[in-house]
């Protein structure tokens, strides 16, 4: 049974601008592995931080909570798995409430070119 579905579109340059020189909000959104993967991507880099963040927003409108209950982006992992398949990896307050509500599946697809990313998750109990 579906427990929600979220979709985001983001302009890849307005992330650009807004991690550009931002350490602070770089470090709030993402987490150590994440930005491993987006750094060795040169001409991807900020295709792929924009992809990753519209993930996020995309898990959060699915979950339909808003960044209640102490919810955090960089709860939100996304990694890939061995066939470059991207996937969301939830960890502390957002795998606690995943157990709560008894989501079992985070379906996840994004998509970037040089100007836009985008990313559709659905929940599934």
């Amino acid at each position: 049974m579906i427990f929600g579905i979220g979709t985001d579109i983001i302009e890849v340059d307005r992330m650009r601008k807004h991690l550009e020189g931002n350490d602070a909000l770089t470090e709030k959104l993402f987490t150590d592995h994440e930005k491993e993967y987006c750094e060795k991507g040169n001409v991807t880099k900020w295709q792929r931080y924009a992809a990753r963040f519209s993930a996020k927003e995309a898990f959060f409108k699915a979950l339909g909570t808003g960044f209640r209950f102490g919810m955090a982006f960089h709860e939100i992992e996304v990694k890939n798995n061995e066939l470059g398949k991207p996937y969301i990896e939830p960890h502390g307050k957002v795998k606690e409430y995943l157990k709560k509500e008894k989501v079992k599946v985070i379906h996840l697809t994004i998509s970037h070119v040089k100007e836009m990313a985008n990313a559709f998750v659905v929940l599934e109990k």
